[in-house]
């Protein structure tokens, strides 16, 4: 199973980024898709995350700024991110889970930054 992520990147205050990630080689049904952030310096924290119903979890700090959403059908999960502001700088991961086990991506850097 490879988790390949896209669209981080440098954007200022008030910008937008949308973060990809596909999950190629999985069999199994994915029963969960997830984002995190590592900050320098700081754990790995929740996102978002997406489970197989279509429910959604968005943690507080990103509510109404932030939007993950899925195409089943290419094993892919989105991270909409608008309004973006420099404290959402960090590392960016993917989260796949199926019956097998848990997968990350490599993590992509989004800095936000006038």
């Amino acid at each position: 199973v490879q988790l390949v992520e896209s669209g981080g990147g440098l954007v200022q205050p008030g910008g937008s980024l949308r973060l990809s990630c596909r999950a190629a080689g999985i069999i199994y049904r994915i029963d969960y898709m997830g984002w995190y952030l590592q900050a320098p310096g700081k754990q790995r924290e929740l996102v978002a995350g997406i489970f197989s119903d279509g429910t959604t979890t968005v943690v507080d700090s990103v509510k109404g700024r932030f939007t993950i959403s899925r195409d089943k059908g290419q094993n892919t999960v989105y991270l909409q991110m608008n309004s973006l502001k420099p404290e959402d700088t960090a590392v960016y991961y993917c989260d796949v889970r199926n019956r097998v086990g848990n997968y990350w991506g490599q993590g992509t850097q989004v800095t936000v930054s006038s």
